[in-house]
């Protein structure tokens, strides 16, 4: 794997090489960059889009800026349909988006935008909920602030590359964080595990070693993940949580997989890449972004 990433700009308008892609940050606007791409290039997709009308990243054209919640979506879906081209079969998207308010309502714009992706053909597999314990404190009254934002996990075909146990967490059945009823109490003893109820029959629970039903490398993850806020001295505002990112490497992405980031920003999505042994593609509009991800990647991957 290279020690230094590269950066580019978009353009040339013919087909690039996959070898040539490989490693490097593409300063360009995304719904052109991506066209010159080969098809099914790419293992993964992992990706923050710019949000509507929440931040300028100084760049006339950049997605974000539309005048209404529909626009903004009709443009994201002209990346979406790239990213489907460019994605092998076996291959996953995840996608992170906030969400909006205009005019005192809620404009649900990270719903809209997966139900129009399913409409064009996609398969909304999972909707994760990340949770920001340090999300920042809000002065509205008349409402609940907000500390969460979604993630959705979607993929090409029901055959797709997911690697549960490289995700799991400890199970809480038989430990002091158990909420079930009798918790512990229910372990090593006769008849006190539920194939005497609506579990009868089942062979995975037998002569009260309820412990059996229960994978050896931990439970399945949940839905809802708690990760705080990440910040880059060079962004000057909380980034893509390098955490946040390697749960979705780890279980999208095989090893020495290549990941796209089409909106790359400061380059987190890279920078993780890098660390857990999976190849990346960043594609930014932005030059001073490009730039600065570059320097983030070339200074290390981090160990946070």
């Amino acid at each position: 794997m290279a020690n230094m990433a590269s950066v580019s700009s978009h353009n040339d308008p013919t087909r690039r090489s996959t070898d040539k892609l490989i490693d490097s940050f593409i300063c360009g606007d995304a719904r052109k960059v991506l066209t010159t791409f080969p098809d099914e290039c790419v293992d993964a997709i992992v990706t923050s889009p710019p949000y509507f009308r929440q931040r300028d990243y100084s760049s006339g054209d950049q997605i974000g800026n539309e005048r209404t919640p529909r626009g903004y979506i009709e443009q994201l879906l002209i990346v979406v349909e790239q990213c489907r081209r460019v994605l092998k079969p076996s291959g996953t998207l995840w996608l992170n988006l906030g969400d909006k308010y205009h005019k005192s309502s809620l404009l649900g714009l990270p719903w809209r935008v997966a139900a129009a992706m399913q409409d064009a053909g996609w398969l909304l597999r999972s909707d994760i909920i990340w949770h920001k314990p340090n999300a920042m404190p809000s002065a509205v009254k008349n409402r609940p602030t907000t500390d969460h934002e979604y993630v959705f996990l979607f993929a090409k075909s029901t055959d797709y590359f997911y690697d549960a146990d490289a995700v799991r967490v400890p199970h809480v059945t038989f430990t002091e964080k158990s909420r079930m009823r009798g918790g512990r109490n229910h372990f090593g003893k006769r008849n006190g595990t539920p194939e005497q109820g609506k579990n009868r029959g089942n062979p995975n629970l037998h002569d009260a070693r309820w412990d059996q039903a229960f994978h050896a490398k931990g439970r399945n993850r949940r839905t809802v993940w708690e990760i705080p806020l990440s910040k880059f001295p060079e962004a000057h505002f909380a980034v893509f949580p390098e955490r946040l990112v390697e749960l979705c490497l780890l279980a999208g992405c095989p090893p020495g997989g290549v990941v796209l980031d089409p909106f790359m920003g400061s380059g987190t999505t890279a920078l993780v890449a890098r660390r857990l042994g999976r190849r990346f593609i960043g594609v930014d509009c932005s030059i001073a972004y490009c730039k600065m991800a570059k320097r983030r990647l070339d200074n290390g991957p981090s160990g946070n």
